[in-house]
């Protein structure tokens, strides 16, 4: 599902391009976006942004993948840095083969990890090959 099917305040309706996207976009309408990867694969889809309180930055998305009916559903804090917004298709891009995010740390949905622990984010963004410039306190 794309942005524009959640759009409740018509924010993404406008034609002559006096609305606020796609350079700033309501998170609400972001989250259930497709994610491809730059082979055309539908590689899951947006579940949750998660933000950094103390600076107001968009640190991850955390995508879904691999689930059936929602069993065995793996989930995976990408950094937002990552993601590309693909404006034709109306939706996110992340530069990473199937088999590549298969072996991505993931977590399940009972177990979240500690996204404000300095080392889990740059193992993060080294495995997606961003530069981390957030630093937890």
């Amino acid at each position: 599902m794309n942005y524009e099917n959640r759009d409740t305040y018509g924010m993404y309706k406008s034609t002559n391009g006096s609305g606020p996207g796609p350079r700033l976009m309501g998170a609400d309408t972001l989250v259930g976006n497709d994610v491809y990867n730059k082979q055309d694969e539908d590689i899951g889809d947006i579940k949750e942004i998660m933000l950094d309180m103390s600076t107001g930055e968009v640190c991850y998305a955390v995508l879904s993948f691999g689930s059936f009916l929602g069993m065995g559903e793996k989930l995976f804090a990408v950094p937002w840095k990552a993601l590309t917004l693909d404006t034709e298709n109306k939706r996110f891009v992340l530069d990473v083969d199937k088999d590549r995010l298969q072996d991505a740390p993931g977590f399940n949905k009972e177990q979240w990890p500690n996204m404000a622990d300095q080392s889990w984010s740059n193992d993060i963004h080294t495995y997606y090959g961003v530069k981390s410039q957030t630093r937890y306190e």
